[in-house]
């Protein structure tokens, strides 16, 4: 499977911006049609990780900074790219994470788990909508992956961890970025034509614990 032929939008991958400012995801949208002339695919991509609980002082900085990046943002690229995907008959790929199901007791992520889940709803109720256009709207939530996002993050809690892979799961191994890649290949390819308001659980069984 490939994107052969197909116009894809990856956020915080084949973008260079910063997808929480309005202007620079309306540039996005228009650049990419100005030089294709259309969109088949989004994968709203970029994202932030903090550390917070109900009891911590910087709750709100925390809640308002990811809520900026991971669901406003989100949300803002959806809207600018509905009109050119239902042109396409194409599809939404939303990525999300175990934590919008699930609480991650060893880790204090109550804002960023919060914004998960309402990433779920919001992709649940956009694929309802554009249904009937041939418009297929799916998450995928992933466990811990080997990444820069959660390798630097682990440096800023109370008791640092270096290494992602300290996490435990059911599987005993946490997953390569290339897993994930596989996986948005597949749901955004024709074989997954039957799938739209689903949440693609790939997690080592993280979700069992």
């Amino acid at each position: 499977m490939s994107f052969a032929n197909k116009v894809v939008i990856i956020t915080g991958a084949s973008t260079r911006a910063d997808v929480s400012n309005d202007e620079d995801a309306k540039r996005i949208i228009e650049e990419t049609i100005e030089k294709y002339g259309k969109l088949d695919i989004l994968v709203n991509n970029a994202g932030i990780l903090g550390f917070d609980g109900i009891l911590s002082d910087n709750i709100m900085s925390v809640f308002d900074s990811i809520m900026k990046v991971n669901l406003r943002a989100a949300v803002y690229m959806n809207h600018l790219a509905a009109p050119h995907i239902i042109k396409t008959k194409g599809n939404i790929i939303n990525i999300s994470s175990v934590v919008g199901k699930i609480t991650y007791k060893q880790f204090p992520i109550l804002c960023y788990s919060a914004l998960k889940a309402a990433l779920n709803h919001f992709t649940r109720h956009v694929a309802g909508e554009l249904a009937q256009h041939g418009v297929r709207v799916n998450t995928i939530s992933p466990g811990p992956v080997k990444t820069d996002l959660f390798s630097n993050a682990f440096t800023e809690l109370p008791t640092p961890q270096s290494n992602v892979e300290q996490i435990s799961t059911p599987l005993g191994r946490i997953s390569e970025a290339k897993e994930i890649a596989d996986l948005i290949l597949f749901v955004a390819s024709d074989k997954a034509k039957a799938m739209t308001g689903s949440d693609y659980v790939t997690d080592n069984g993280s979700t069992l614990m």
